[in-house]
């Protein structure tokens, strides 16, 4: 329900800061979260038959390993972030950290879609659906990334685990 009206330039400038801060915002927010946030007790362990599936519809269906290298990596835009655009290290400490990333990314593009249905406040109904629509576009693809990395790098923690225990 719009609330407040603007000339169309306004409303424009209004639409390129609000994303501008919502962006910054909820990446700063989840940066600042502590890591232990992003463990969960699976980590290490080889992903069941549903993420093994999953892994075939995101290279089947979706062919992500054809576009998943396209997109900006945001992990390095704070000070002390974290990149995932290059795998660095084969190191269980890094790829442990690595997976908690994917989700910390995750949950930050999840983050960016919720305010979507402010914009509804001071757009025309057509913008505001606009409005949500670009917040889809702008962060599925990089939520599919996140789980898509996440099953690999999963099956390569297993793998450096056992490794490790038969030395």
């Amino acid at each position: 329900m719009r609330i407040v009206e603007m000339w169309p330039m306004w409303t424009l400038l209004a639409d390129i800061t609000g994303w501008f801060l919502v962006h910054m915002g909820v990446s700063y927010l989840f940066f600042i979260m502590p890591d232990r946030w992003f463990i969960r007790l699976t980590d290490g362990k080889l992903p069941n038959s549903h993420g093994l599936r999953e892994e075939i519809i995101y290279e089947r269906y979706l062919r992500i390993r054809t576009w998943k290298d396209k997109p900006p990596d945001g992990g390095g835009l704070f000070p002390g972030g974290f990149a995932k655009k290059k795998f660095a290290i084969l190191d269980k400490a890094y790829v442990s950290k690595f997976i908690r990333e994917t989700r910390r990314g995750e949950w930050t593009h999840f983050g960016s879609m919720l305010p979507a249905p402010l914009f509804f406040m001071w757009n025309e109904p057509l913008y505001g659906w606009m409005m949500m629509i670009y917040a889809i576009i702008a962060n599925v693809p990089f939520i599919l990334i996140q789980r898509y990395n996440r099953i690999r790098l999963q099956r390569i923690l297993r793998k450096l685990t056992e490794k490790s225990g038969n030395e």
